[in-house]
């Protein structure tokens, strides 16, 4: 339950945050292009199953890949290529705090790191 939500709240209610928080001029705009990063998880078509929830994506498909994800961090350097580049971020970003909660159990969610 739990990670259901931190996944799905950071997928869908983290950009609409960070646009208020940082790109509030073009709110509208920006949430859009955030809500847009989740267009990567196409890439789980070509998994047998599509949809697996006990399978972490991070570095198993190929749009989550460690050279994808190097390639996001790149593109968010560039002022022009920024807003896509936090987009393809916020989208590992959920993915790995799934990743984790899958390997450390829900119930362990606020113990990680200690």
């Amino acid at each position: 339950m739990i990670r259901n939500i931190v996944h799905y709240g950071l997928h869908f209610a983290f950009p609409f945050l960070i646009s208020f928080l940082f790109y509030r001029d073009r709110f509208f705009k920006t949430a859009l292009v955030l809500l847009a990063g989740i267009v990567i998880d196409i890439d789980h078509l070509l998994a047998s199953p599509v949809f697996d929830p006990n399978r972490c994506s991070i570095g198993y498909h190929p749009l989550h890949s460690y050279e994808a994800i190097c390639i996001y961090g790149v593109l968010f350097i560039f002022k022009k290529t920024r807003i896509i580049g936090l987009a393809l971020l916020i989208h590992i970003l959920a993915d790995t705090a799934d990743c984790l909660m899958l390997a450390y159990g829900e119930a362990n969610v606020a113990v990680i790191g200690k």
